[in-house]
């Protein structure tokens, strides 16, 4: 598929790092196959995006009944499973305020779901007006640990940090 291939290029080299030659050369396509297809290189990289946060399997994980710390703790856990370097939308952070800008609305999009998603796991945990802002401190620790995943962080050690975490949130009053 030519979105998964091109995600994969925009993933290694960035939005301004890679060039059309790139495109072609990772998915198979020609320059007029992919204008055809796509208006230009924003318009692919949105694209991407947007296939990347439709196809996050470890999201799944914070939907998994019944909701609670267990969840939060799979899904900071599967941060270490990766087989990349960080995660697309937060390594694309870096790059927002560049020639890409309509990719922060969708980053943000997505930044809301999790933050929701955490909420709710953590107001099966503790009570909801504490609930909403430790969302957004779990949103925060989880985008760290993805940005971390830049400096090959090995496995144990992410996951030991998830664990750490965890346990911290547990200890709340």
């Amino acid at each position: 598929m030519v979105l998964q291939k091109a995600l994969q290029v925009f993933w290694r080299n960035g939005f301004t790092g890679t060039g059309l030659k790139d495109l072609e050369d990772a998915t198979g396509v020609n320059k007029s196959g992919l204008y055809s297809e796509f208006k230009d290189k924003e318009d692919l990289f949105l694209e991407s995006l947007k296939h990347y946060f439709s196809n996050r399997p470890n999201r799944e994980i914070l939907k998994r009944q019944p909701l609670g710390f267990k969840n939060i703790a799979d899904f900071l856990s599967s941060a270490a499973d990766q087989k990349t370097q960080g995660c697309f939308a937060v390594n694309t952070l870096r790059e927002i305020s560049g020639p890409c800008s309509g990719a922060e609305d969708l980053i943000e999009t997505n930044r809301k779901i999790l933050a929701k998603l955490f909420e709710q796991n953590l107001a099966a945990e503790i009570p909801k007006p504490s609930s909403k802002a430790l969302a957004q401190v779990c949103l925060t620790f989880y985008y760290g640990l993805q940005a971390e995943q830049n400096l090959k962080k090995s496995r144990s050690t992410v996951r030991a940090r998830a664990k750490i975490f965890i346990e911290a949130l547990q200890a709340l009053p």
